[in-house]
């Protein structure tokens, strides 16, 4: 039994009340570490932590100063890169082979942001009056609660955390109550790089009076949260009594529309990936296959063929293709979205149900047909391996189905001309549209969507812009008495 305390303020310690919960591996069902249960007097010490760091050392930090650190996280994150990824993996069961890459990339994050941290600047601003000189300064929004769920922890985090610390920010983590390991293993990394007190502190608890007591303490400047479009909607009023910005990134339910031209086993492979990747329990999971009619049933049959030959199983072998469900709540969710569309009239191409023999957390690889566009399986973000399948007639119809949601993250888009691929793309309403591919990121490309999918855009370089403030200087430089009721 692994045994951790919070980090706050570059310090160790218990949760005020002494109080503590088991995490379990998702795979084996039994628990393997033990995590505090912090409450709101723990979060209290903590966004004190993080202003002391604001307004002290780490505020006084120049740009060039926060990306060596950075830098310098980012070496020491590399060199542990394989420890992070078996954490994470027996946190949330997430496959071994994605969570080694996803930890391995984790120092791309830092590096590139760091590359922004030292450019940060304002501009002079012609004034129209003589007797003024004008300029801007960029500064830091100030203390980040930063509100990260059991998917993809330290990847999530880190699409918050990089451009906060280029812009300047501290932060306090709120990890999953099923994932908290991760962040709490990354603070220390963070302590070794050298980074000043109260610049990350990680607060876990099991308690959603802890994601409340930080969302609504008055110290927070600036919230950013990934998670359910529920959440984010309680997040968005509380933060709005207050007039505290947020930074959502919400649920998908994305399309993968698929045209007649398509390169069908390209297309077969982009939809496996997109969906059963990760177990679909992702937000831009490609759980709505929006095919056209004429290549229906051939598509169809490959992905049947692939869907039924997935590898279930322990997530840390590395010839296992999907492990299992993060929680219990998440299976009792997923089947219950199996349920309630087969009751609808939802036809069960493949899978449909737990795994018979792995049992446990496991839900096989399903596919739904004859589903209506409307419907429940069609419209709600499932987070688990189920694709619906939604026939179409027409380039028209497809992108008239693949926009009926009130989801806006991502798509994807086959197609073997290039003029379509352009065409259907402009008219997709999605964050990301990805053509003839599926799922991939980087730092340097935005990342985010509208509506239901959430506001504001993380990765790229305007995502340092989510975490600054921009400050107008007027420098009278006439030295002279104006009238006092004539404006400028």
């Amino acid at each position: 039994m692994q045994e951790y305390e919070l980090a706050i303020g570059g310090t160790w310690r218990p949760a005020a009340s002494g109080a503590t919960y088991e995490t379990v591996n998702p795979f084996t069902g039994k628990a393997w570490a033990r995590v505090p249960d912090a409450g709101a007097a723990d979060v209290d010490v903590a966004v004190r932590a993080a202003r002391v760091a604001l307004d002290g050392e780490w505020g006084a930090t120049t740009g060039f100063g926060r990306a060596a650190l950075m830098r310098r996280l980012a070496d020491i994150v590399e060199r542990d890169a394989e420890k992070l990824a078996v954490v994470e993996t027996t946190d949330n069961g997430k496959l071994l082979r994605e969570t080694r890459q996803q930890t391995a990339g984790l120092a791309a994050w830092l590096r590139y942001f760091a590359g922004l941290a030292d450019k940060l600047h304002g501009e002079t601003i012609p004034s129209s009056n003589p007797d003024y000189f004008v300029y801007t300064r960029e500064e830091p929004a100030g203390v980040v609660a930063a509100i990260v769920p059991w998917n993809s922890p330290l990847s999530l985090l880190h699409w918050k955390l990089a451009p906060a610390l280029a812009a300047g920010c501290t932060l306090v983590v709120k990890p999953s109550e099923s994932t908290p390991t991760s962040a709490l293993e990354y603070a220390r990394l963070f302590e070794e790089a050298g980074f000043p007190p109260g610049v990350l502190n990680v607060v876990t608890g099991q308690s959603a009076e802890l994601g409340k007591a930080l969302v609504d303490h008055p110290g927070v400047d600036k919230i950013a949260f990934t998670g359910s479009p529920v959440v984010g909607a309680a997040i968005a009023a509380s933060a709005g009594a207050r007039l505290t910005p947020v930074l959502l990134e919400l649920g998908g339910k994305s399309a993968q529309v698929v045209l007649p031209d398509a390169d069908l086993e390209a297309a077969a492979n982009g939809i496996i990936a997109g969906i059963f990747a990760a177990g679909g329990q992702t937000c831009i999971a490609g759980s709505r296959l929006v095919v056209h009619r004429d290549v229906r049933d051939q598509l169809l049959g490959r992905i049947v063929d692939r869907a039924k030959t997935i590898r279930l199983g322990d997530p840390l072998l590395p010839d296992t293709e999907m492990g299992p469900l993060a929680n219990q709540r998440q299976l009792d969710i997923v089947l219950g979205f199996i349920e309630r569309a087969i009751a609808a009239g939802a036809t069960v191409v493949s899978g449909g149900r737990r795994d018979p023999d792995l049992g446990g957390l496991f839900v096989e690889p399903t596919i739904l047909a004859d589903v209506a566009g409307d419907a429940e399986i069609a419209q709600k973000e499932v987070f688990g391996p189920v694709l619906t399948v939604l026939d179409v007639g027409s380039e028209d119809e497809a992108v008239a189905v693949a926009n009926n949601t009130e989801f806006s993250l991502g798509a994807g888009l086959w197609t073997s001309d290039v003029g379509r691929a352009h065409r259907v793309a402009a008219r997709l309403r999605a964050g990301t549209v990805w053509v003839n591919s599926y799922r991939a990121v980087a730092p340097n490309v935005p990342f985010g969507g509208s509506g239901a999918s959430g506001w504001g855009r993380e990765n790229g370089r305007h995502a340092v812009d989510e975490f600054l403030h921009t400050k107008a200087v007027w420098i009278d430089t006439a030295g002279r008495t104006r009238d006092p009721f004539v404006l400028g």
